[in-house]
């Protein structure tokens, strides 16, 4: 009997081993406690500098050793991505998430390297999950501004300036060898934000009806989410605080009642 034990005691051991590394993870990337706080800076930290690597790289030469640090960086993001999916818990519940699917196709793009120049522009869509993901609103500011009027504000400029790049960057992928006025990125660049604002000289055209439909989306695209900018900037600011009746997340900040059905709310808030 005593040598039945041994198996199942190991067997045991090792379950709980890896329990008890899950739930570190599970503390480490979604705690609140000064050494999740800790960790999740560093990884902001790391998200800001890859973030730029990926602005700046279109001006870089993409020889070979562009190709290995593509493909560390693919190699880190894959094992963040595998942890953070495996201490979440409900993976149902992780991979439903947009910021998910972001990071996901921000690791497709570093790892098909024979299509970087038509995918590169998809991996500003880091700055997208890393601007709407809560740990970057946990450490900035301490928590204070998470659902906040700023935090919207800070979403809306990013999701533009998101738009902008990756428009810009599939601009000068698909149109740089075949249109001589679109000699550079900044070109690319250019034809962007002017299409964006309707502007529209003329001076840069984009041929055929390929060209034709993504001007399209940039100035449809671009204009709604520039409203949305606007909207959000300019809106009184309000405090999300869900009613206890009605479910109405947003109250202004010094309400006491719920302005949909009149019920009492306490809202909390720090004297300055």
């Amino acid at each position: 009997m005593a040598k039945g034990r041994k198996p199942r005691r190991a067997l045991g051991d090792r379950q709980d081993a890896v329990k008890s590394i899950k739930t570190r993870l599970n503390t480490l990337y979604f705690g609140k406690s000064k050494e999740s706080i800790r960790f999740q800076a560093k990884l902001l930290v790391f998200d800001a500098a890859l973030i730029a690597f990926f602005i700046v790289s279109p001006f870089l030469e993409h020889g070979p050793l562009f190709l290995v640090i593509d493909y560390v960086i693919a190699a880190v993001l894959l094992i963040d991505l595998v942890a953070r999916a495996w201490a979440y818990g409900n993976f149902r519940k992780w991979v439903s998430r947009p910021i998910v699917w972001a990071d996901i196709i921000v690791l497709l793009s570093l790892v098909i390297p024979v299509y970087a120049a038509n995918l590169g522009f998809l991996r500003i869509l880091r700055a997208y999950s890393l601007i709407n993901g809560q740990a970057f609103w946990r450490i900035i500011g301490h928590g204070r501004w998470m659902n906040s009027h700023l935090a919207e504000s800070a979403k809306a400029i990013a999701n533009l300036t998101v738009f902008i790049f990756m428009m810009t960057a599939l601009v000068h992928s698909g149109f740089a060898a075949r249109v001589p006025a679109v000699a550079s990125y900044m070109d690319s660049l250019y034809f962007t934000v002017t299409t964006l604002t309707t502007t529209g000289y003329g001076d840069i055209v984009l041929p055929g009806f390929g060209g034709r439909l993504l001007s399209i989306l940039i100035m449809i695209g671009g204009v709604s989410l520039f409203f949305r900018l606007v909207q959000v900037t300019m809106r009184t600011p309000k405090v999300r605080h869900p009613c206890p009746y009605c479910g109405l997340m947003r109250h202004e900040a010094d309400a006491v009642h719920c302005k949909a059905c009149g019920a009492s709310i306490r809202i909390e808030y720090e004297n300055e």
